[in-house]
């Protein structure tokens, strides 16, 4: 039975109630509620109408406390008013609307003179509560046992009340803030007054596995809970992580805060807080992330990361990182001070911000030693990294014919094993298109006349060779180099026969250089030197060139009935000639006079573009390049069409033969290929060098061929072979292409390895996150975990490189290794991960690492151990895994051993 009340019309719709509950008189069962009264005795109608007619001509004012909209009710069994009480008593789903508010309990009980509603839970036919009122008002949602609701003043007072906070600090599960308390005071719409609360961000808020108990508290919704004294249960146990007063935000969205530290014990540094630091967002569009560490015997580090972002324009990064490491104290023997620092530098702009100019930046620079020394966890695979490269590039392109596209590139490169930094500050790099002179614009091009077709590239750049100690100081620029280069490339294609495709063409090249650097025999020291002569000098050289290839392709049909169907070859043969006379003119001799050796110098050598060629270059080069594919049918019969797979991605063949050499005319020949095998699990690449001349008794090259010498037709002078392989337990499901595309393993870090210049494979351990979870974005609650499984997911990553070199007759093996990572979940809730590898030319493991991970619901633990070697070392976490509650944590770790 369904009404409406409005102020106007209540005493009116009263009697409408009466009369349909004088026809179920019957059937109304008494209620274990002590206000009711009379509950079988119908209100005298007669009564109703001459207090309806009153009302109706009564001259008074409205009360104050008069309802300002309609009240809509509805219950399943029954909507009971009584005339005595002034009460209307509502049962089993029942529900009431009003303006913005909405609840919806068991049993309602309406107060139309006060204005008041109390609503609660019923009992079942078992005498289990069910039915829990739900009150909810604009966006808050209130789950209590019982509550009391005025809807003059808004005012309520709650019993045992639930309710759900999202803070939105991420898209994984468990970042929800359940608030519960035993009695809840609402004070307006905004404001709350909690006593005996629980804060948890378990999904169980009756039995959570964890939570925070508070006395008493202040609650904004959506907003903060201020609590006074507080402490931390798990499993109803108290644990001695308390607080005198605590502040948890729950602002949507992004909010400045503290970040709180992990606090351990080091032998060499003394006690420690690690991590520690405070989050600022400066707008909406960028943030600001600063941590340190700070020990008790002078140690202290220092970090500070920067995201922005904005939307069709350009999003980056800047990371710096600085640790003053002391290791033991002042006066003992084994006291030592070092510092290191890194710096991150990423951006790149969306290509609808400007179409026609690009600013882009990748810097990865630092102490050498930096990520060998550091106490950061995420550092350990990037040990065994030994090359720092950097670039920041800003291009724009004049698009009026002939357009030009100019960019100026900064890069730097930096061999953290010999502490050399190679820089250029910056490159100038300058092209104009291409454009046919004796050719229309917009016609069609045909023959070797209207395809003749030219451009002009300048490529200028200031060159720098410096050592991590002098970087960054006045003392870098001491070797400082700068050039240019100009470029003239004149080119023109055509056919012959249809099938013979010929490019010929010709290049000028211009070289400026404002150092050279002649040779003189200095007496007082008996010996040639070398001197630096400042001012512009140039030199030029060209070369011809002309190449004829094309494409020849065979086909083996086997028929449509043969599970190979048809193989392909396509055979790529080129031939090449090139030309350049020798520029004998910039070359001069030196005679060293203390032994009479006369040599051969030009003043641009050690030049930033080179020397000029010295010998007239005559030679042929000779190529072929091969694919092979097959169609096969497909093992879904559903599928018409023949799947094609590649049995050989490429196979090559490269050489040259030079016409104006007096001996050793024929150049090695050089092999390379690659394919992928077993359904692309595995990729296999190789290469190798073939020589057709014998080596004499000291490693030489002879002017004989090998086969003349007793050998074979060529002689193997080094090879190498990679293969990569990927398998997984979803590889032996039946239906694993329907599956779908998995996410990249959590393990794995690899965007902050891959910014280190580290692998992104994990086969030098992972870079881990311990605040992040391998399991996050499951749900641990609907996770099963049964006895005995029947599916353990799994996956593996091998990788086997071996490089041979036989220059000399020496037969080396001179790199063979073999790296593999695996994970594996023993359980829905438990995951072991190892990755390593084994040198076998230096007989011994590669950096190893074994990773432990474990799901217990609201919280993750996680282990990771390096058990021997030069980086050995553990960790351990476990913390609450939703980020609202993620400092609540507990963290230990050793120390690595190999600070230097």
């Amino acid at each position: 039975m369904q009404s409406k009340i409005h102020l106007g019309l209540f005493l009116g719709l009263v009697l409408m109630a009466v009369g349909g509950l004088s026809a179920q008189e019957d059937l109304i069962k008494p209620l274990p509620i002590k206000a009711v009264g009379d509950t079988l005795k119908a209100p005298d109608l007669s009564d109703l109408l001459r207090k309806n007619d009153t009302v109706r001509t009564d001259s008074l004012p409205p009360s104050a406390s008069a309802l300002m909209d309609q009240v809509r009710y509805t219950a399943k069994d029954y909507v009971r008013i009584s005339q005595k009480d002034q009460k209307i008593y509502l049962y089993n789903e029942a529900e009431i609307y009003y303006q913005d508010t909405e609840l919806k309990a068991g049993i309602i009980v309406l107060d139309y003179i006060k204005n008041e509603v109390y609503a609660g839970r019923i009992r079942d036919s078992l005498g289990n509560y069910t039915q829990l009122p739900y009150f909810k008002q604009g966006s808050n949602e209130v789950i209590p046992d019982s509550i009391r609701f005025n809807f003059d003043t808004e005012k309520a007072i709650i019993w045992n009340s639930r309710t759900e906070q999202q803070a939105d600090l991420g898209a994984m599960g468990g970042d929800a803030m359940k608030v519960y308390a035993q009695r809840t005071k609402k004070e307006n719409d905004s404001v709350y007054f909690l006593s005996e609360g629980k804060l948890t961000t378990s999904s169980d808020t009756i039995n959570p596995d964890y939570y925070i108990r508070v006395r008493k508290a202040k609650f904004v919704p959506k907003k903060k809970v201020i609590a006074g004294f507080s402490n931390l249960y798990i499993v109803d146990v108290p644990t001695p992580i308390a607080l005198p007063f605590a502040y948890f935000p729950l602002t949507t969205g992004r909010s400045a805060g503290v970040l709180m530290p992990t606090f351990g014990m080091d032998p060499d540094r003394g006690f420690f807080m690690q991590n520690g630091g405070y989050y600022l967002p400066l707008n909406d569009f960028v943030d600001l992330t600063v941590t340190g560490d700070l020990y008790s015997n002078g140690s202290y580090g220092f970090r500070a990361q920067s995201v922005y972002a904005k939307r069709y324009q350009y999003r980056g990064n800047f990371n710096f990182r600085y640790e003053n490491l002391v290791t033991s104290q002042k006066g003992f023997d084994d006291y030592s001070r070092s510092a290191i620092y890194n710096i991150q530098i990423s951006h790149s702009q969306d290509a609808k911000a400007n179409p026609n100019a690009r600013l882009s930046a990748s810097v990865n620079l630092g102490s050498s030693q930096y990520y060998r020394n550091s106490l950061i966890q995420q550092n350990l695979p990037n040990t065994q990294v030994n090359n720092l490269s950097s670039s920041i590039s800003y291009s724009r392109t004049f698009p009026t014919y002939p357009s030009v596209n100019v960019s100026l590139t900064a890069t730097q490169n930096q061999n953290t094993n010999t502490d050399v930094v190679d820089l250029t500050l910056p490159t100038l790099q300058a092209s104009m298109e291409r454009i046919f002179p004796l050719a229309k614009r917009d016609g069609i091009k045909k023959g070797a006349i209207e395809n003749i077709n030219l451009q002009y590239n300048v490529n200028g750049r200031y060159g720098v060779r410096t050592t991590t100690d002098e970087f960054l100081t006045g003392a870098m620029f001491e070797n400082g180099r700068l050039g240019a280069e100009h470029q003239i490339p004149i080119a023109t294609n055509f056919k012959i026969a249809k099938f013979l495709s010929v490019t010929a063409g010709g290049t000028y090249q211009d070289v400026w250089t404002w150092e050279t650097y002649p040779q003189r025999y200095d007496p007082e020291l008996e010996q040639v030197v070398t001197d630096t002569i400042g001012g512009f000098d140039r030199y030029n050289e060209y070369s011809l060139s002309a190449a004829l290839g094309t494409t020849v392709y065979g086909t083996f049909n086997f028929g449509e009935d043969k599970k190979i169907q048809a193989l392909r070859h396509i055979v790529r043969p080129n031939v090449s000639y090139g030309f350049a006379p020798s520029f004998d003119q910039y070359y001069n001799e030196v005679i060293n006079e203390s032994t009479g050796v006369a040599t051969s110098y030009t003043r641009f050598q050690g030049t930033p573009y080179g020397t000029p060629s010295q010998g007239r270059s005559n030679a042929f080069s000779f190529g072929l390049a091969n694919t092979l594919e097959a169609k096969v049918r497909d093992k879904d019969s559903t599928k018409l069409e023949p799947k094609k797979i590649f049995i050989l991605n490429s196979f090559n063949l490269n050489t040259s033969y030079n016409l104006e050499a007096d001996s050793l005319k024929l150049s090695p020949i050089n092999l390379t290929g690659g394919t992928t095998l077993l359904d692309n699990k595995m990729n296999i690449n190789f290469g190798a060098s073939m020589d057709p001349y014998a080596v004499d008794n000291t490693g030489r090259r002879i002017n004989t061929l090998n086969i003349n010498a007793g050998g074979g037709l060529l002689r193997v002078t080094s090879a190498r072979a990679n293969i990569g392989y990927t398998l997984s337990s979803t590889d032996f499901e039946r239906d694993r292409e329907e599956q779908e595309e998995e996410e990249q393993d959590p393990y794995s870090g690899s965007n902050y390895v891959a910014n280190s210049g580290g692998r992104t494979d994990d086969l030098f351990g992972a870079a881990n996150d311990f605040n992040r979870s391998a399991f996050e974005g499951r749900d641990s609650e609907s996770v099963e975990t049964p006895i005995f499984g029947t599916k353990i997911p799994w996956n593996l990553s091998l990788q086997y490189a071996v490089t041979y070199n036989n220059s000399a007759q020496q037969g080396d093996i001179t790199n063979h290794s073999l790296m593999f990572r695996g994970n594996i979940e023993l359980t829905p809730k438990w995951r072991v991960g190892l990755s390593s590898g084994y040198d076998f030319v230096g007989k011994g493991f590669t950096l190893t690492q074994f990773q432990f991970e474990r799901d217990l619901n609201s919280f993750h633990l996680k282990f990771d151990w390096t058990p021997f070697g030069e980086f050995e070392r553990w960790y351990f976490f476990i913390g609450i895994k939703a980020n609202l509650l993620k400092d609540l944590k507990w963290e230990n770790r050793s120390q690595p051993s190999n600070i230097r």
